[in-house]
């Protein structure tokens, strides 16, 4: 493909896509061209561009309307019976497996559909079921999802060996004339378990053996031949040079759950015996049903232990008895099966059918390469590559191919890495819906080695260090920067794209791939300066101030704001005490879910409607909702609590105290869910991380309340002036027609600031309030919370100004604003004795 200089326009760049892939593009024998799909079964996405279809397709609008048709016209009963409700399920269930078998060209009278509720349940199954002995080995490839490698556990447990294995190219003496032979088996270290317990009844025939590969890489893409299910079966002793852990007769899992969607496996050229494929991966609804595609010489292998009321035709309580139903899908589908989701299977079936699954193969691959394409001509001004693509050096003898899965690393045109939050959150400000490559990582976390080059030492030892609780728990900690404390040459992959079925539509004004091209050029591209012109989101960092703002020569302290609970209203004081973590009593007490969740604003909005007041005079924290009738009255020296426990907060570890159950259920009922109130001790704010290298928390030497990085943050009344004419600049260039208005107040500052330039904070090294001083620790990155706007009692959210802010306040990953302070307090200082007022004069240390 000629590729297309970055200062082209977007009708050329479309103009030359039709030309070089028009002819698989956009299903053009189907009823319905590309434009009419996305306009009259999409219309949901009303301009969002979703990119995540591997994760979960997008269902049909048309589909819906079919599904909801069809239950609200027939009823379906419980298939475990005899009346007509009964028989149209089952008649529906058979339906369905006929067409299952269908999609993978499988004869039914050689293969048999058993519905699960899941992929994962299928595979569950089969790990279960497997005859497996001490001489049996579970052979699998590196690239496999965790499901597939959790069959490892019941091999290993019932004594017999797992085994990795990657694929190498032959070499011209171990190459005859047969093509197969072309592909070489590469053995990992073979894994036994000299505790396993060998079962007594040990098959006196044949030795079963389990081989599993993925038809598709979920990470990279990458599809794998399904020749090599033919190899493994009749000619394994050469590939696997003789092992003699590998002999027995050989049975084949293929996951198909991620490469069916696409490029469903052929079963009656390829003789697999497991296949295991998920729905909502196909068509998008229904979520929680998978099937298992069984031959019938292997399900008879199979040795089910459970029983369930469908799978038994008979059995007595009181006896060792019981008679299991002869039938295949009888025997391994346990209890009622979901009758009302599989027969909405067969609506999506109708949908892929009306497009047919070679158009949708050749339409997305089409996608998939246009963009491959285009990510990998972009440049640097000075010519370094923006992008790396994981997979395309990958393919070997064993591949046939690469699916239309795109993963990808960005780097900064110093050439340091671009982390996937950065590009995540970016991404969703421009209504792009990506997915962090780490999410499935954390699910092929193999792929590291192979695709990545990251030893598997080094996994082992991020793994143990927390790479799964980061990504688990949402954190905003950069993983390339956390593992590259321990591998300092690591390329951790950023972000998935993957494109599926029919929503990609290049034709419209806002296509997809095109919108998604020009979010990447615009925000990561460092462009020649006669190009900048046509992007005007820019990916440079901070720029300077430019007009709309007033200055003066001096600075002063306008506001001061405690906020006694994380992520509640504070209140505004003239003058306050300040502690050894800031601001006497700020942040010092938060509210935990039954779960052991945090709570914040972010995912729990009704927090800023939760009013604090402290009284010092009294010492009560005064705390009110419009949930809730009465106020509630804290004693801030009370010696009640109910509970003492340690949790973790942004890699503090603090002592807690609880209260009793009277004011947990009044902040329950504040939230709308259960929770309960955690006050820091005097012994908190322990930093876990002393090595300064990750973390969100940035103040490791001090003791902290639950702040997320540093104990005071301070605004400029004069920033949020110049933000406020960028935000209505670009209404008026937008033609919205409305005007919009942030206060410093949406930042939760603690400090706000008048006087001197935008931005002159960015340049302080420090400030002196009165007689204290404060050290700053730099910028503020700021996050989704600041774009929820609580006008008119109901919480709205936008993209904006996060959006405005990260076009000129974005450094290294960071959209900044504001600044972090720490007290520096004089030691031995008296509780209470240093206050700042508000009017007091702010003189600052320039860096």
């Amino acid at each position: 493909m000629n590729m297309v200089p970055q200062n082209t326009s977007m009708e050329t760049v479309k103009e030359q896509f039709l030309k070089e892939f028009g002819e698989f593009y956009g299903y053009p024998n189907s009823p319905k061209n590309i434009d009419d799909i996305r306009a009259t079964e999409f219309k949901r996405l009303d301009g969002n561009v979703y990119l995540d279809h591997a994760g979960a397709t997008l269902y049909s609008e048309l589909q819906m309307e079919a599904i909801f048709k069809d239950l609200t016209t027939n009823v379906y009963g419980n298939p475990h019976s005899q009346s007509s409700s009964s028989l149209a399920s089952s008649n529906v269930i058979e339906d369905a497996r006929v067409q299952v078998l269908k999609m993978c060209n499988a004869s039914p009278k050689e293969y048999k559909c058993i519905f699960t509720s899941g992929a994962t349940a299928a595979l569950k199954l089969i790990g279960e079921a497997f005859p497996w002995s001490s001489q049996s080995t579970f052979m699998y490839t590196i690239e496999n999802h965790n499901s597939v490698l959790g069959i490892r556990e019941y091999a290993l447990n019932k004594g017999a060996a797992a085994l990795a294995i990657d694929f190498g190219e032959a070499t011209e003496s171990d190459t005859c004339r047969s093509t197969r032979s072309s592909i070489k088996v590469l053995q990992h270290p073979l894994q036994k378990r000299s505790e396993a317990r060998v079962l007594d009844d040990q098959p006196t025939g044949h030795t079963y053996n389990l081989f599993a590969f993925p038809s598709e890489c979920n990470f990279s893409g990458v599809r794998f031949n399904l020749d090599l299910i033919d190899i493994i079966k009749e000619d394994s002793e050469r590939v696997l040079e003789g092992s003699r852990h590998c002999r027995g007769r050989w049975m084949v899992l293929l996951d198909a759950a991620k490469g069916c969607s696409t490029d469903p496996p052929d079963l009656s050229k390829y003789e697999a015996d497991f296949v295991v494929i998920s729905f909502y991966k196909l068509f998008g609804y229904p979520t929680g049903l998978g099937a298992l595609i069984v031959r019938n010489e292997a399900a008879k292998l199979l040795k089910k232990t459970y029983f369930s009321g469908g799978t038994v035709a008979a059995s007595i309580a009181d006896m060792d008895f019981v008679k299991r139903r002869e039938g295949i899908e009888e025997s391994f589908e346990d209890g009622t099966l979901s009758f009302l989701n599989i027969a909405s299977i067969r609506h999506g079936f109708d949908i892929l059918n009306t497009l047919s699954t070679l158009a949708i193969s050749r339409h997305t691959s089409s996608l998939a390469r246009y963009t491959r394409n285009m990510l990998l001509a972009l440049r640097h001004a000075d010519g370094e590559e923006v992008c790396k693509i994981y997979g395309l050096d990958y393919l070997k003898a064993s591949c046939s191919g690469i699916g239309p899965v795109v993963s990808f690393n960005l780097k900064r045109p110093d050439g340091s890495w671009i982390g996937y939050r950065e590009v995540e959150k970016l991404a969703s400000l421009s209504g792009i819906q990506l997915r962090d490559a780490f999410a499935i990582l954390v699910h092929v976390p193999s792929t590291l080695v192979y695709l990545i080059q990251i030893s598997y030492p080094t996994l082992r030892l991020g793994m143990f260090a927390g790479m799964t609780m980061t990504y688990q728990t949402g954190n905003q900690l950069e993983l390339l920067e956390y593992l590259s404390v321990i591998c300092r040459h690591l390329k951790m992959p950023g972000i998935r794209i993957s494109h599926v079925i029919q929503i990609v539509n290049i034709a419209e004004n806002e296509h997809e791939d095109m919108k998604f091209m020009n979010f990447i050029v615009s925000s990561f591209v460092l462009l020649p300066t006669n190009s900048r012109h046509l992007y005007p989101l820019r990916s440079s960092f901070i720029q300077p101030a430019t007009e709309g703002h007033r200055m003066t020569t001096e600075h002063q302290l306008t506001s001061i704001v405690v906020y006694p609970i994380k992520s509640c209203a504070g209140f505004k004081v003239d003058s306050w005490p300040l502690s050894s973590t800031g601001l006497l009593y700020d942040r010092e007490w938060l509210l935990k879910s039954m779960n052991g969740e945090i709570l914040t604003q972010k995912k729990v909005p009704e927090m800023y409607y939760i009013g604090t007041k402290i009284d010092l005079k009294s010492g009560v924290l005064h705390v009110e909702s419009p949930r809730c009738k009465e106020k509630l009255l804290i004693e801030l020296k009370s010696d009640s609590f109910a509970a003492v426990e340690e949790i973790n907060v942004h890699d503090q570890r603090y002592e807690v105290l609880g209260y009793d159950n009277k004011i947990d259920a009044w902040f329950s009922n504040a939230v709308g869910r259960p929770c309960y109130l955690l006050r820091s001790s005097s012994r908190s704010g322990i930093c876990l991380n002393k090595s300064k290298s990750m973390g969100i928390c940035r103040d490791v030497n001090t003791r902290l309340n639950f702040v997320n990085e540093a104990q005071l943050l301070l605004i400029s009344e004069e920033s949020v002036s110049n933000l406020n004419h960028r935000l209505n600049s670009i209404t008026q260039e937008g033609s919205v027609g409305l005007h919009m208005q942030v206060d410093a107040m949406r930042f939760r500052p603690n400090l706000v600031v008048s006087g001197g330039e935008p931005y002159a904070e960015d340049r302080w090294s420090g400030i002196k309030i009165g007689s204290n001083r404060f050290m700053s620790l730099g910028g503020c990155n700021r996050c989704q919370m600041i774009n929820l706007n609580y006008e008119g009692g109901e919480v709205q959210r936008s993209n904006e100004p996060l959006s405005t802010l990260a076009a000129y306040r974005r450094a290294k990953g960071k959209i900044l604003f504001g600044i972090l302070l720490r007290y520096e307090n004089e030691a031995g200082e008296e509780p209470l004795s240093s206050w700042i007022q508000v009017g007091q004069e702010v003189y600052p240390d320039q860096v």
